[in-house]
């Protein structure tokens, strides 16, 4: 494949993400519904952690070393379940202090301290550098396996491609990381691009390892047996005598603080986050994710020694195993795969690390020198900016400077790691800040500076040998001091040279970060912000941070100053916002400190912590403040913070008894209600029959010569409606008793066998007038309760009668079933009447539910049997439930506790046997 067509599909490529930007701006804008604000999106850009590293590197890593790629991504794995608590917390201090990138974090934390900003800035600078190289690397060398040229550095810079293509990236990043001064506010195209660029690089990825293993072999299973045939390959299949649990160790450490502390790691996770809750769904989002792109890493890894050998670099498996199968296109997916791995690496590396050069190095420069105003005059919006797009341009110069000098000779993975090992000196200072209150600005700059120096001298020095240095410095040592040599410091010989470089440098590092901090006792500054950092998620976001300021200045100073950096109409906008949120009196001429501290929040956005420090410091003339003034204040906020617990605390008491009376209103106006409704229904049950028997006696009494037939059948009537009057009075008398307590169980050891078979033959007699059949069914050996013989007697009569009542005329027969099973009896009256809906089957057992029958109502009763009988079965301990569905009769169940079996002879056996009748 020829250079040109190459060359087009890759500025293809890159006008698509311009496009994907620019639609997510818009969209952002016009509907105000960000894109970024999906956690799905959120996951996708945190996966820029797979760089040219993940696409090239992990292959050729596992093919010469097996399975030790995997530390790489078993270290944020088993550390994304500590994000809630960990990077939680930092996304919340970024929002809070207006934090845009991991060295105002630092510097921020630390007092504001400049120095600390500086320092972090510089070893950001020289860490990454390294990991920036490795980017320009790989695409320059799978655009040369592509187009079958050499890719070795050309004599001239403008004749390597690796260099015209780091001056396409610096174009490509200036024009994505520098459009808006205020680094806090989202960069939704940025993020956009990023998530779309983590599903091409997958998407290509798992194409060319499909492809691999079930096009060029026959699964998994093939290549691995294969490999397993050949004794390099079978080596990599476990841990050789050049590795060690403890090298897996601490390549998962710091690959784990890599995933948090890297630059871009921080941009995207901390600085561009919408929502807090978006880490829900990207704790295992992104773990998924990291399992997916290296599911077929072994597989090309080996399958490309099978099939390749030693006559293509390992690194370019990726390309180089499709492109030699005739699939082209496969190849160029694959190219363009790793080029966005590449550039979304690069884009956000180079954003982030440009604002911390323009907010911790040039800005407070000038702003110290008092020349701010001479660079850029009224408005320094532009100047910034510039500032930013030279620090992209130079950084990325130096990356190939890198590469051509070092990065060229070594391996993807060995120089990736080596910037990994260099942001994790920043784990001490990071984790100790947000936990620890004692910790300091002496003991974080210690740190950091023994433990830079530590990983300096351990891996960056060997890569300079013997370029720079003679090969005597690592064999011998320096001075023919052994104990010093930068590859086995003080003997330690068991560990690789990341492992090692690691273990002292994070010692060191740590060491002195505690021994720093003990030792010294803490400035004001860092009193303030270790509070407002350590105890970030007691504050409450409603209410203002506490302020440890003491000093006046002129609100018409602090609004020229907003206005000089981000224009009238916004600045007036911030100032308003604020005042009318704090309700602050903006009559006086001075400020109030806590907008001289909203303000400082303000500027930190856009030119980092120091810079906005001294800005404020400008226009502001500060008082010093002592130790005791800084205790009460704290003291104070945290006294308002308790105060609005306890106010929340009982806002929330009132709420709960404001429901509880709520409640019970609304339960005594239903009471009141059922209670109207038992009234109509009872006086319209009573009215029924007295009706009935007064018109039956009117007739007898106005005409007495009726015939006897006919007198007979009105007398009938007349003492059937009588004894249902009787029936219905006694009931809810009864009712009534039971609920009130005065109706005391007559407790006795009844046969629940001889019961059922009673209660049955007493309503057989009304079954035979419709053609029914009642069958029963009880173990032959009786079953005995502790029970009110009459109560059970007139439950089951009243099931069984209702059983009757809604079966048609020779109809099925009804079946009364009686079991125990372990501590319970059951006693099942069955019929295949009309049925129950569902939807009634908790009504029909209410006492007024006859009043609002729905058109399912029992015939010829009071409504009023269920619920006796519900309450009795409930006064015995046990349970009174149904089972119906329309059309498919009914279950009634009464379940009865069994009383605790006496011990028995063991010659005497009971019988299982069933009778039926």
């Amino acid at each position: 494949m020829t250079s040109l067509p190459l060359i087009l599909c890759s500025l293809l490529y890159l006008a698509v993400l311009f496009v994907i930007a620019d639609r997510a701006e818009r969209r952002g804008s016009a509907t105000g519904r960000s894109v970024v604000s999906n956690p799905y999106v959120y996951a996708l850009s945190l996966a820029v952690y797979c760089t040219a590293w993940t696409f090239y590197g992990s292959v050729g890593k596992a093919a010469s070393e097996g399975i030790e790629f995997l530390a790489v991504y078993v270290g944020p794995t088993l550390t994304a379940p500590l994000w809630w608590l960990l990077l939680r917390k930092m996304i919340r201090i970024c929002k809070r202090q207006g934090i845009t990138s991991i060295a105002d974090f630092i510097s921020a934390r630390y007092g504001k301290s400049r120095g600390l900003g500086v320092l972090v800035t510089l070893f950001c600078i020289i860490g990454i550098i390294p990991y920036m190289s490795i980017q320009i690397k790989a695409v320059a060398a799978s655009f040369a396996t592509l187009t079958g040229q050499a890719h070795a550095p050309g004599a001239f810079f403008f004749s390597d491609r690796a260099f015209l293509m780091t001056l396409l990236l610096a174009v490509f990043a200036i024009l994505f990381g520098t459009r808006k001064l205020e680094a806090t506010e989202r960069h939704e195209g940025l993020v956009a691009t990023i998530a779309f660029e983590s599903l091409v690089k997958l998407v290509a990825f798992v194409g060319v390892g499909a492809f691999v293993t079930f096009g060029l072999f026959d699964g998994p299973g093939d290549i691995f047996s294969r490999a397993a045939q050949v004794p390099a390959l079978r080596e990599t299949f476990q841990f050789g005598p050049g590795h060690s649990t403890g090298d897996w160790f601490w390549q998962c450490l710091i690959s784990g603080f890599a995933m948090l502390f890297l630059p871009r790691q921080f941009q995207v996770a901390a600085v561009e986050n919408v929502d807090e809750k978006h880490l829900n769904k990207a704790m295992w989002l992104f773990p998924l994710y990291l399992f997916v792109i290296n599911l077929f890493v072994l597989p090309m890894a080996f399958g490309g020694q099978l099939l390749l050998g030693a006559s293509a670099d390992t690194d370019e498996y990726v390309v180089s195993l499709p492109l030699r199968n005739g699939q082209l296109g496969l190849a160029v997916l694959a190219y363009l795969g790793g080029f966005s791995a590449a550039t979304s690496m690069i884009i956000v590396e180079t954003t982030a690390l440009s604002v911390m050069i323009s907010n911790n190095l040039v800005m407070p420069l000038l702003l110290t020198r008092n020349r701010w105003q001479q660079r850029w005059g009224t408005r320094p919006g532009p100047f910034v900016l510039n500032v930013r797009r030279l620090a992209i341009l130079g950084l990325l110069l130096l990356a190939y400077l890198y590469y051509r000098i070092v990065a060229n000779r070594l391996s993807l993975v060995s120089v990736g790691m080596i910037s990994f090992s260099a942001v994790a000196q920043f784990a001490p200072a990071m984790i100790g800040g947000l936990f620890w209150k004692r910790g300091t600005r002496t003991g974080a700059r210690l740190g950091l500076l023994t433990g830079s120096s530590v990983w300096l001298y351990t891996l960056i020095l060997p890569t300079l040998v013997p370029t720079i240095f003679p090969q005597s410095v690592l064999t011998d040592g320096p001075f023919g001091i052994d104990l010093l040599s930068p590859i086995h410091l003080f003997g330690l010989r068991q560990y690789d040279s990341i492992s090692h470089s690691a273990f002292w440098s994070l010692l060191v590092n740590t060491g002195f970060y505690v021994w720093g901090s003990l030792r010294q006792p803490q400035q004001i500054t860092d009193v303030n912000q270790a509070v407002l950092f350590v105890d970030v998620f007691r504050i409450d976001r409603s209410r203002d941070i506490p302020v440890v300021w003491k000093g006046t200045s002129l609100l018409t100073d602090i609004r020229g100053l907003l206005v000089t950096f981000f224009g009238e109409q916004r600045a007036d906008y911030i100032l308003d916002r604020y005042t009318r949120r704090h309700q602050l009196d903006t009559s006086q001429p001075f400020a109030d400190p806590r907008l001289v501290a909203h303000a400082e929040r303000v500027l930190t956005g856009a030119v980092g912590a120091a810079s906005a420090r001294i800005l404020v410091a400008s226009v502001a003339k500060e008082e010093p403040i002592t130790a005791d003034e800084v205790i009460q204040i704290l003291k104070s906020s945290q006294t308002l913070l308790a105060a609005n617990r306890q106010l929340t605390r009982q806002s929330t008491e009132l709420q709960q008894l404001t429901r509880q009376l709520s409640d019970a209103n609304e339960l005594l106006k239903t009471a009141d209600q059922q209670k109207d409704e038992f009234l109509s229904t009872v006086t319209h049950e009573i009215r029924t029959p007295i009706t009935s028997i007064r018109a039956l006696t009117e007739i007898l009494y106005d005409d007495p010569d009726l015939d006897a037939t006919t007198r007979q059948r009105f007398l009938s009537t007349i003492m059937r409606e009588s004894e249902r009057l009787t029936r219905l009075i006694n009931q809810v008398l009864e009712l009534e008793r039971i609920e009130s307590g005065r109706a005391p169980l007559q407790r006795t050891m009844v046969s629940l066998n001889e019961l059922v078979k009673e209660a049955a033959d007493t309503v057989r007699p009304l079954a035979t007038d419709k053609h029914l059949l009642v069958k029963t069914s009880f173990p032959l050996e009786p079953i005995r309760v502790n029970a009110d013989r009459d109560r059970l007697m007139q439950v089951l009569i009243n099931l069984i009668s209702n059983a009757v009542k809604f079966s048609p005329d020779q109809g099925r027969p009804i079946d009364i079933n009686l079991f125990s099973r372990a501590d319970t009896c059951t006693v099942q009256v069955i019929d295949r009447g009309v049925g129950i809906d569902p939807a009634y089957h908790d009504q029909i057992f209410e006492k007024f539910y006859q009043a609002q029958a729905n058109g399912v109502r029992k015939p010829k009763g009071s409504g009023l049997g269920l619920t006796i009988s519900r309450t009795l079965i409930d006064l015995h301990g046990g349970r009174l439930t149904v089972d119906s569905e329309p059309g498919r009769g009914s279950t009634f169940a009464i379940q009865l506790p069994l009383p605790q079996p006496e011990p028995v002879d063991d010659s005497v056996l009971s019988s299982n046997g069933i009778i039926e009748h």
